[in-house]
């Protein structure tokens, strides 16, 4: 079957609407929502297909968003259609095994049972291999300077139909529509969208290639790439051949202030941070100190004193944070770290519980009842204190203890820590 019959196949077309019905998101420039997707693929699927047969298919304009990065900057995204979501998913499911034969074993982002974890383990095994020279390479804005011509002759590389070819370029000069306005793509590919992923690893292959011919151990995870050498020396040398060969070859910018040479300590990848454990002779990770923040911040936002939403939805909420973190950090050396993190949560949810009590005569009659001589509830209650001091105070962590914050349902990042750890 020609590849083209393959991507527009009845059973990849479902599975391809399914994933994105599964994603959900956003609708795209016309208002179209994954809800009202089923609906519309029963009545034009046919005629899509068609249109995609006959080359008459025009993709719309991704609708353009931006969101903050860590830096404070802003990072744009494309979001495509709903239906351009399901045809670009169509491609990627068809393409993707083809292409995953080429990849590197050292290339981890958007691919099939690959994760950040793995990519991680791998650059713990080179470290402490003794390859703790690390050539840091950022690609500038890479999702939005990709060669088009220089891709889609990568890809004619491997893939020799005329349709799908021209279909993949469809979506790569389809255009952006930002603040009402239309902007034409003559680079770039949105990110967003269900093919970038895999254009950006097709891409960034052709620089996996070329560091493996030169037997360097890499570890990239999509536009994020380590180089690990054993001294200084080469990695001065690698930094200045590899920047060459990415910009001339391959038509990418590297951001010169953001790409460096590192030693394990000073590198953030993925989140994680690296540290050498003297104990044990060797280097182990940790959630880097700006993960920490960002973790930190937004267990404060779900913890404001005067954000009144039922206690039983902020225990939800959460949960779902701090499982979530703790899960994707499973790997990292954090016991103390989620202790202590613990502690100021408890403190924060007991603050809240005391401005429900709202009134004095509450507060005493709340604190008797959970066992607090009433001399002491009366003490507390008209000490004039702020709620830092009351969360921190010894009478009400006796009242409010960790036990009954336990039943509550409050979650413990100590708790799961120790349930989903893994040792590497």
């Amino acid at each position: 079957m020609e590849l083209l019959e393959q991507i527009l196949s009845n059973q990849n077309m479902n599975e391809a609407y399914l994933r994105v019905y599964k994603n959900k998101g956003a609708s795209g420039v016309d208002g179209i929502t994954v809800d009202e997707l089923k609906e519309y693929l029963k009545e034009n699927k046919d005629e899509l297909r068609q249109r995609i047969r006959t080359r008459k298919y025009q993709p719309q304009a991704a609708l353009r968003v931006e969101i903050p990065k860590e830096n404070g900057k802003m990072s744009k995204l494309g979001i495509p259609t709903v239906v351009d979501r399901v045809v670009q998913q169509t491609i990627h499911q068809v393409l993707s095994p083809i292409f995953e034969k080429q990849f590197s074993e050292f290339s981890y982002g958007f691919r099939p049972k690959r994760s950040c974890e793995m990519a991680i383990i791998k650059s713990l095994e080179f470290l402490n291999d003794g390859h703790d020279w690390v050539v840091d390479i950022d690609l500038e804005r890479f999702f939005d300077t990709v060669n088009h011509d220089k891709i889609m002759r990568i890809i004619s590389n491997t893939i020799d139909d005329g349709d799908d070819i021209s279909l993949i370029r469809k979506y790569l000069v389809s255009g952006v529509m930002a603040e009402g306005k239309y902007e034409e793509t003559p680079v770039g590919t949105p990110q967003g969208g269900n093919l970038s992923p895999l254009l950006s690893n097709i891409m960034l292959n052709e620089l996996d290639k070329e560091l493996e011919k030169r037997g360097l151990r890499l570890v990239r995870y999509a536009d994020d790439a380590l180089i690990f050498v054993k001294s200084e020396k080469a990695a001065n040398r690698v930094m200045e051949s590899i920047v060459k060969f990415i910009e001339v070859k391959l038509g990418l910018i590297v951001n010169v202030e953001k790409s460096k040479i590192s030693r394990p300590k000073e590198l953030k990848f993925l989140g994680f941070g690296f540290y050498y454990d003297f104990t044990n002779k060797g280097y182990q990770v940790k959630p880097h100190p700006i993960s920490v923040q960002k973790f930190q911040r937004k267990l404060r936002q779900l913890t404001k004193r005067n954000w009144s939403i039922p206690l039983d939805y902020r225990i939800l909420k959460l949960k779902q944070v701090i499982f979530g973190w703790v899960n994707y950090f499973r790997i990292a050396n954090m016991k103390t770290l989620t202790s202590r993190i613990d502690e100021k949560l408890r403190s924060r949810i007991r603050v809240i519980i005391w401005k429900q009590w709202k009134i004095p005569r509450k507060q005493i009659k709340s604190l008797i009842q959970l066992g607090i001589p009433e001399e002491e509830a009366k003490g507390l209650t008209f000490c004039r204190k702020g709620y830092r001091y009351i969360g921190l105070s010894k009478v009400v962590q006796r009242a409010i203890s960790n036990k009954r914050l336990k039943q509550r349902g409050v979650p413990s990042a100590l708790e799961r820590y120790l349930k989903v750890h893994a040792v590497i």
